[in-house]
């Protein structure tokens, strides 16, 4: 049985994957380009199932590592094949025709909108969208593991998204319901911003969020 699908086969989801089976998960790729998921599968080792987006998703985790805009059409088009599932949603919704701004709406995030359209019994986590795909490749930024921020309304489905992070050698930080995906979305707006300035030279999209005490 495959523990984990990522719709998508670029960087982020190579990172995941790889966190993914880092952790002892079994993995599936779906994508759009079948010639795209089965390189990246191929990539990863032995054993990572491949295929396109026309297939259901065989894992209990489903993975939308693909933009926004993408990933609301993804939820729409599989409708009940998600149900029963956790939805990991690692989306940032900017603008990036500007780069000054979130697509959603002040009080929205792009998590509650996915939700909106995932069936009732098939809870939507926010995670991964304040990780770097290299940093989950390499699995630690600066020689530190990676705190992985994660909003639910699920127990269970946050349950269950944290033993995937820390099973990958990552800290889960559950940090509140669903609607925290509003503050989670914004901060990692702006670090975006922060590594696209030549101001920060020493940021290339390689940084870590981390808390300490």
């Amino acid at each position: 049985m495959t523990n984990i699908t990522i719709i998508g086969n670029g960087n982020m989801a190579r990172g995941i994957a790889t966190r993914a089976l880092a952790g002892g998960r079994t993995v599936q790729i779906l994508g759009q380009d079948a010639a795209k998921a089965q390189a990246l599968a191929s990539g990863l080792g032995s054993g990572v199932l491949a295929g396109t987006t026309a297939e259901a998703p065989q894992g209990s985790i489903v993975a939308l590592a693909v933009p926004f805009e993408a990933a609301k059409s993804i939820v729409t088009a599989y409708g009940d094949a998600l149900s029963g599932k956790t939805i990991v949603d690692i989306t940032n919704p900017v603008n990036f025709e500007t780069f000054d701004s979130l697509v959603v709406e002040p009080g929205n995030s792009a998590a509650e909108d996915i939700a909106r359209l995932a069936p009732a019994d098939a809870p939507v986590v926010k995670a991964f969208n304040t990780t770097f795909a290299g940093t989950l490749v390499a699995g630690e930024s600066n020689g530190l593991p990676l705190d992985v921020f994660i909003a639910g309304d699920d127990a269970a489905a946050n349950a269950s998204v944290s033993s995937f992070v820390a099973a990958g050698g990552m800290r889960p930080l559950v940090v509140g319901p669903l609607k925290r995906a509003r503050e989670l979305e914004g901060f990692q707006f702006v670090l975006m911003t922060m590594q696209a300035n030549p101001e920060f030279a020493d940021f290339n999209w390689d940084t870590g969020l981390k808390v300490t005490s």
